[in-house]
């Protein structure tokens, strides 16, 4: 598992965000404080507070060099 740091702060970021990792078949989740929301449920991220950074857990390494190049515009 790898863990990155995310700042989703506004509504169009959001949804890039989900379109980018529905590409890729690992699980991701998001972790903020003691919630763990599917990082691909569009309705679970808006449930966060997402005026603070928030980790990204990517589960498996299948494609994690991609993935990681294209989470660079939403690492804090």
């Amino acid at each position: 598992m790898k863990t990155v740091t995310i700042n989703l702060g506004s509504i169009d970021k959001v949804k890039s965000f989900v379109n980018d990792i529905t590409k890729f078949d690992n699980d991701f989740d998001l972790v903020s404080g003691r919630y763990v929301i599917d990082a691909k449920s569009i309705m679970g991220i808006f449930s966060l507070d997402l005026s603070k950074a928030i980790d990204l857990n990517i589960h498996g390494d299948k494609d994690l060099d991609t993935i990681l190049e294209v989470l660079k515009k939403y690492e804090v």
